[in-house]
């Protein structure tokens, strides 16, 4: 780092420094949230590596309770509508898992990527550490999301909440597109998930909370937009569950959604956020 960019660093930790919102009632303005999602994101960097696993592992469970309703609504509504509007239905039911895993404070992946980037671009970590970090939490929301796919694959056809051909058809709807259309959707899915994320930051009422994970995630469904994390359940399930569904296919679209998951959430959000605030700080210092 050259003397300018010290300096530059300085000041831009300095105008962090001065936002505060403690002790107010009105809202945070930008630096103060920024502010707040750099903390949060270096304290999951102090986290150790076991922690960070059993937290990501339990988001990718936790994250399967949407692929369960998913399943259950679309096959209660199968024999009585067309295929379009139950997936455009269970878009009520899609962020449940989301929730659950936000609010229980678990890692989620396309939650924590543009949480996890903005320490990076505020030079307190190193890309380096990123990936590394990016990678254990990828790995324990993959893991879970295995778990959990296991257990309702078999526990569902078992209760009667849906069989196997709706495991199939919900699969096959995720993946029925090319990979160019999938990588951008999940570039616009990660960018909508970092702004999930800089959104809650702005909220303190757990109501309040709740009612933008809902819309954000609903949002998601509703548009078809691919999700990593509950994506990998839903592609999953559908591979270890049919023929129609290939390991290259799973392979191929889980590659895909977590590139563009994590595209979006850095460069879209952490980024923006991030360069529009130190623009602000060196138009305060000319």
């Amino acid at each position: 780092m050259t003397k300018e960019q010290e300096d530059q660093q300085i000041k831009i930790d300095n105008e962090l420094q001065k936002s505060d919102s403690t002790g107010t009632n009105r809202a945070k303005t930008h630096g103060e949230i920024l502010k707040q999602q750099i903390i949060e994101g270096q304290e999951t960097y102090d986290r150790s590596a076991y922690s960070i696993l059993l937290s990501s592992l339990t988001a990718g469970l936790e994250i399967g309770f949407s692929f369960l309703m998913i399943c259950t609504v679309f096959f209660f509504f199968k024999d009585k509508l067309d295929q379009n509007t139950i997936f455009k239905i269970v878009a009520l039911v899609y962020p449940i898992g989301f929730i659950m895993v936000i609010l229980g404070q678990s890692i989620l992946f396309t939650e924590q990527t543009s949480l996890l980037t903005l320490p990076v671009l505020n030079r307190k970590r190193s890309i380096r550490s990123l990936f590394k970090l990016w990678g254990r939490v990828v790995a324990g929301n993959l893991l879970g999301g295995y778990i959990i796919a296991l257990v309702f694959t078999w526990l569902g056809p078992q209760l009667g909440l849906f069989d196997v051909a709706t495991i199939t058809i919900i699969a096959k709807h995720v993946i029925a597109h090319s990979n160019g259309v999938i990588l951008v959707s999940a570039i616009v899915a990660g960018w909508l998930m970092g702004l999930l994320s800089w959104l809650l930051t702005s909220s303190q009422e757990t109501v309040s909370r709740i009612l933008i994970i809902f819309i954000i995630t609903a949002v998601m469904s509703f548009t078809g937009l691919h999700h990593s994390i509950i994506g990998n359940v839903e592609v999953f399930s559908g591979w270890i569950s049919s023929d129609d569904i290939t390991l290259g296919d799973y392979s191929s679209f889980q590659g895909l959604a977590l590139v563009g998951n994590a595209l979006g959430g850095a460069i879209f959000v952490a980024l923006l956020k991030y360069r529009a605030f130190v623009y602000d700080v060196q138009k305060i210092k000319e």
